[in-house]
Parts: structure tokens; sequence; C-alpha cells
């Protein structure tokens, strides 16, 4: 079983997913005129390809070159061709993490049209559950991102990906690093009650944490010091 594995998202991934007011809006691929391919998101390009694209290459040819499609392994972004590289290494099982919305979505979270950015984020995660791990079931582990600028949306998509057989959604270990509130605020505890499996008749959740480093074990000070095991704490 492999748990951290990557993926690059086809470029007809959004075709016939999102609603007439924001097909024109999609994320799609454009080929800029020095021939390289990257993904474009209201104005913004994203380049789709680098080190999550080194696969099948000895570690000492890794490099950023790619920036095209026909330049990659196939399985990279086509679930076929990734099921044939799985069985050659052996591998039954795999989880694999986006690319161009980054691991936590943050390209659909600094959307300023949250509207959009909800629809293209659940057209993101009906693409990965129905065609990416729905096209190897048992062997491709679904993931779902979550809206995680409103704690109640990202409750709810959980609810929605649910119903879908989605058991996992990828967030950061450091919220605090991509503009929100710490894990010890309240803010999340909507979400917190859902994956729990304490709202409803939802199983509980796996949260699989990437996008930033951790600095820091606690949201505290560093000028804070911690109370003495079995006594009171320094301080004035």
């Amino acid at each position: 079983m492999s748990v951290d594995d990557h993926l690059v998202e086809p470029p007809n991934m959004f075709e016939g997913r999102l609603a007439r007011k924001y097909a024109d809006r999609a994320p799609r691929v454009v080929e800029r005129s020095d021939g390289r391919e990257m993904w474009l998101f209201e104005g913004v390009e994203i380049p789709n390809f680098g080190l999550n694209a080194v696969s099948g290459r000895p570690q000492e040819e890794y490099g950023i070159e790619p920036t095209r499609f026909d330049e990659i392994r196939k399985g990279c972004w086509d679930v076929d061709a990734r099921i044939d590289d799985m069985n050659a290494g052996g591998i039954l099982g795999s989880l694999n993490f986006p690319s161009f919305p980054q691991f936590c979505g943050q390209i659909f979270a600094n959307t300023e049209d949250k509207e959009l950015a909800l629809a293209v984020l659940q057209a993101y995660n009906d693409w990965h559950i129905e065609e990416w791990a729905g096209g190897a079931p048992g062997r491709l582990i679904p993931l779902s991102l979550v809206p995680y600028w409103d704690p109640e949306l990202m409750a709810a998509e959980v609810r929605r990906v649910s119903a879908l057989g989605v058991r996992a959604v990828t967030w950061s270990e450091n919220p605090e690093k991509i503009g929100v509130p710490s894990f010890h605020n309240p803010h999340w505890d909507p979400f917190w009650r859902v994956r729990r499996g304490r709202d409803g008749d939802l199983p509980p959740y796996r949260v699989v944490l990437r996008c930033e480093a951790v600095e820091r074990r606690s949201t505290l000070h560093y000028d804070v010091e911690p109370a003495a095991h079995g006594g009171h704490g320094h301080g004035s």
C-alpha cells in the first residue's frame, strides 16, 4: 500500500462537470508561446509538472524540466496506465494527492468568487471519485478536498462525498500557514463533529494532513512557559 502518491490532473477533467454559468471559468490547460502547458484559472497560471512527474526515472535524473503532458509518464495522469505501473511495482492500493490545486485546494480557496470556488472544488472531487478512483475500484483510494474557507461548507462537503464512498480528506497540518485559524480554535468544530462521526450517521473520517511545514507544536507564543509537572507554572 502506498499512502503518499500524487497525480497529474488531465486537461479534460472539468469537461461537463460545471453548471453553464461557470463553464467558461473552469480551470483549463493552455499552451504558452514557449510550448509549455499549464493550468489557467481566474487569470492565474499554475505549472503542473516538475518534480511531481519524475516517476520511472532514476533519482540522479530527477529534475523540473517536464513542461508538457507528452513529456511525462502516462501513468501520472491516465488511470489505466497508473494501474499498469502499480502492478509493475507490486503496489496493491494507492492514495493520490492533488497537484495543480495544491494539496489543500489553496488555488480554489484563494479565489475571490467563493461560489465559483466551491463549484470547482466539488467538480474536482467528483472527477477524483468517479473517474480516477472510480476507474480502478479497490486500487485507488478516493480522497477529497474540502472548502476550508468555511467550516460549515467543509462539513457539508464531507457529508456529500461520504455518500459517494469517500472516507478521507486532505488538509493542512498547520492551518495558520494558509491563513486560517489553528486546529485548537473552536472555529473548526462543525468540521470536527462530522469528521468524528458525531454528526448524524456518518462513519469516522481520516484527515490526511499535508500542505505546510509545522514550525512549532503549539500556537502559544514562544515566551509562554508551560506549567511545571505537579505544581504551579512560572510567571508573574
